[in-house]
């Protein structure tokens, strides 16, 4: 069989992808630029088993999230900054108690109600840093339609491997805009389940193999998928369905392997150190990116999402005019690539960093970059419009 061609917006293409995945429980309160993913959602995910629910609120949303997760199923919401700024309590939880789900927000300008209808970047340090705590969290930017239902499932695959929750960081433009996609047939995609208890042995779901050093994992490569191949997971416990037969506790308390409060501090320390770890030790696996004429490079475009879309315009353009200029566009923001940018930068004079805020993604490009020659400067636009491959262009022949 074919794949399938179809003009789809980027909400939509989350959409099927979900279910691709296996999607089987959405909660969520409608808001825009992200309400045709519960609006398609109501009608597509009943159709095919699962379970829709609209919430009184995004709070209720996430807390629905984490329960349906608990439960067994693949679980995921939709929302945008304000309502985004509303889930982070509950991320937190789902941080701590290691509960697999997916958070998709389609962002939109702010700060508070901002503009709803006009694209923006300002969510990228809210995704990491948007809860309290030190806490593990994975966020994928999609920059194109067709690469939202490939991030959107590997997104589900990280979030049920490593029980964490997962960020999609779209943008309005990404979220909205409608490009061709070629839907690929179901058997040959690559979706993964979280690991449940071995039958007959002792179950404790905190606990993992103490003793054992972190894997030495190896850099992903395209297609952008995450391979966790060869990877013991030794890290993270396997998770059994409430329901099923298993009794547990569940808490946002520090707990010991059996889920029950502790305050002791080298069990605290050991718990946040894993915590961390699961995704600090993968790295490597986790950064999916997409570069384009970097070998050469005298000025690097660091841009992620729709400007990716526009920076990498700006740098064909510049080729065009004897420019060597190049781009790195991070799919996976967080945990932040730093060794693949210092990389790619060993021959660029200039790294620019374009970004729909007042600067949020070129202060982690110029920490991963401390202590090297290259300079680095950001151009912000906070108006509403996308920035244009123009503007780009004008920032790479000044400083080229």
């Amino acid at each position: 069989m074919m794949s399938e061609a179809r003009l789809m917006q980027g909400n939509e293409a989350c959409v099927e992808a979900a279910l691709a995945a296996g999607l089987k429980f959405f909660a969520g309160y409608p808001i825009t630029p992200s309400t045709e993913i519960a609006e398609m959602l109501a009608e597509r995910l009943p159709a095919r088993g699962g379970t829709f629910i609209q919430m009184e609120d995004e709070i209720s949303s996430m807390a629905a999230v984490i329960g349906a997760s608990l439960a067994g199923v693949k679980a995921m919401t939709a929302t945008s900054g304000p309502g985004f700024s509303l889930k982070q309590e509950n991320i937190g939880f789902a941080s701590m108690a290691e509960v697999p789900c997916v958070v998709v927000n389609v962002q939109r300008g702010g700060p508070s109600t901002g503009l709803p209808t006009s694209p923006a970047q300002g969510d990228l340090m809210q995704s990491r840093w948007g809860t309290h705590g030190d806490h593990p969290v994975v966020v994928m930017a999609p920059g194109s339609v067709a690469e939202v239902f490939t991030v959107t499932i590997q997104a589900f695959n990280v979030a049920e491997v490593l029980r964490v929750p997962v960020i999609l960081l779209m943008d309005e433009v990404v979220g909205h805009m409608r490009e061709k996609v070629l839907l690929p047939e179901a058997s040959s995609l690559t979706v993964l389940d979280r690991r449940g208890p071995v039958e007959g042995e002792e179950y404790r779901p905190f606990d993992y193999r103490d003793g054992e050093r972190p894997l030495d994992l190896p850099m992903t490569k395209p297609p952008l998928e995450v391979d966790f191949s060869g990877d013991g997971l030794r890290d993270v416990p396997p998770l059994a369905p409430f329901g099923r037969g298993y009794r547990f506790h569940v808490t946002g308390l520090v707990h010991d392997a059996r889920g029950l409060p502790t305050g002791d501090p080298t069990l605290t320390d050991r718990l946040v150190r894993r915590l961390i770890g699961k995704v600090e030790n993968r790295r490597d696996r986790l950064a999916l990116y997409v570069t384009e004429a970097v070998d050469d490079a005298e000025v690097l475009v660091v841009a992620f999402g729709s400007v990716g879309r526009s920076a990498l315009s700006a740098v064909r353009l510049a080729r065009e005019r004897g420019i060597r200029a190049g781009l790195f566009r991070p799919i996976t923001v967080w945990p932040f690539p730093d060794q693949v940018i210092r990389k790619l930068t060993q021959g660029a004079r200039t790294v620019i960093v374009p970004e729909m805020n007042m600067g949020q993604m070129v202060r982690e490009v110029e920490r991963a970059l401390a202590g090297t020659t290259a300079a680095v400067q950001g151009y912000s636009r906070v108006d509403g419009e996308l920035i244009t491959p123009t503007e780009i262009l004008a920032e790479i022949e000044e400083v080229a």
